[in-house]
């Protein structure tokens, strides 16, 4: 071979495989701007003409003014414990047909020192009548766009799920009635497509599975399986019938994306049928969508219709990252770069799924 058309082709190599990990880093980067947020979890408890809302915040995604807050009210200090409250009475909004509710008295919730999380409670006297309520939540102006509540509202005879977010700030609640649903359905379908289109892990894994190619009917399989399998863990662990520790779900994720993309750069594929590999690590990732929604613990009434909502928009967003790669995948497969790019991007994603592996197990 001579040295100008080694040149060509070790130039060749090195463009297809910066062209992939380019392309994941992006995605990445991406993904990055969404888990960058936060997530809280509200109880909304309705009692007569009050109504005490009740924020559990993690620190860990906050920013590093609101951690030290956070920290300074647990160690006792009056002063980081009125400005946390402070934010409670300014971004929550809360009326009935008779008129707004006014904020009252709070206080701030540590469960223990060995928990990082804490609980603001604040208490609203609303004028009557009270047969809906209406809540407006802009916590997310200092939270962050990427910040997200899940809220369970309860009233003595009415019990509903809804999922505060930027685009979806509003509640309204019917009160004394048997539940209506409403909007509360359609905000879980909107923070499942949050939950997808954010889980770079998530996605990783499924472009790590439908790299290496095949027909049409083979990609039809995989992305079935993983489909099925999710959905069922999902709905498995929401119900508490199975529940597997957060730290094991998360490593196990980071694992699979792994043993994936490592079995793309095999010449022989591990088990030559991969949705049968979709299947298995899709009842994993399954039990990672799921742990949202138990922190909030939903009861049963309106569960099926959240839950539903919830795994409808996974699907939604999943369909749209697919429909987006897919074509590329198949102009690629008809070109000489195919080996190449699948090379290098199944490496670059065996990297970010080891780093992720280490990172959740020991960090």
């Amino acid at each position: 071979m001579s040295t100008q058309r080694w040149r060509r082709r070790w130039h060749g190599s090195v463009a297809v495989a910066c062209l992939g990990i380019g392309s994941l880093a992006a995605c990445a980067s991406i993904a990055a701007a969404h888990t960058g947020g936060s997530t809280g979890y509200a109880s909304v408890l309705v009692s007569g003409n009050t109504v005490r809302y009740s924020l559990t915040l993690s620190p860990a995604a906050l920013s590093p003014e609101l951690r030290d807050e956070i920290r300074l009210a647990r160690a006792g200090r009056a002063a980081s414990r009125e400005k946390l409250l402070g934010l409670i009475r300014a971004k929550l909004k809360l009326r009935t047909a008779g008129g707004g509710c006014e904020a009252g008295p709070g206080f701030v919730e540590s469960p223990s020192l060995e928990v990082e999380s804490v609980t603001l409670v604040v208490d609203f006297v609303c004028a009557l009548p009270m047969r809906e309520l209406v809540i407006r939540d802009d916590i997310f102006d200092v939270l962050g766009p990427d910040h997200h509540t899940l809220a369970k509202i309860e009233s003595p005879r009415a019990t509903e799920q809804f999922a505060f977010a930027p685009d979806a700030r509003e509640a309204r609640v019917t009160l004394g009635d048997d539940g209506e649903v409403g909007r509360g359905s359609v905000s879980f379908f909107l923070l499942g497509v949050h939950h997808i289109l954010s889980g770079y892990d998530h996605l990783l894994f499924l472009l790590g599975l439908i790299l290496r190619g095949g027909r049409m009917l083979s990609l039809f399989k995989i992305i079935t399986a993983f489909t099925v399998a999710h959905s069922v863990t999902l709905a498995l662990a929401v119900l508490d019938v199975v529940v597997l520790p957060d730290r094991l779900v998360e490593a196990v994720i980071a694992l699979s994306i792994a043993l994936v993309a490592a079995d793309n750069l095999s010449p022989r594929p591990a088990v030559p049928r991969r949705w049968v590999v979709s299947f298995l690590f899709g009842l994993v990732h399954g039990f990672g969508f799921s742990a949202g929604l138990r922190e909030l613990g939903l009861p049963r009434q309106g569960l099926v219709l959240s839950l539903l909502g919830f795994n409808l928009g996974v699907e939604a967003g999943q369909a749209l990252v697919i429909a987006l790669v897919l074509p590329g995948l198949v102009l690629l497969r008809q070109t000489r770069w195919e080996a190449r790019m699948v090379a290098s991007s199944s490496l670059a994603i065996l990297v970010i799924g080891l780093v992720l592996f280490v990172e959740r197990i020991f960090l």
